[in-house]
């Protein structure tokens, strides 16, 4: 099964995330937290600005023209 097909799950994961001790992780499993979560900052970022530009292109197609007149 693919990461995608899997159940969301509920709840806010990054409440769940700051809640974690970390106190049991080594300075390599530090890192690689690290790293995933930039990853992570990285995919939902592109994401946002998917999504805004998206928004942007449909405002655009479906804004009065600026003079009134109909298209």
């Amino acid at each position: 099964m693919d990461l995608d097909e899997r159940p969301r799950p509920t709840g806010n994961l990054a409440s769940q995330l700051a809640s974690e001790s970390l106190d049991p992780l080594s300075q390599d499993e530090l890192g690689e937290r690290i790293r995933l979560l930039e990853l992570e900052i990285m995919r939902t970022v592109a994401h946002r600005d998917r999504a805004s530009a998206h928004r942007a292109a449909a405002d655009a197609l479906f804004r009065s023209p600026p003079d009134g007149s109909p298209r």
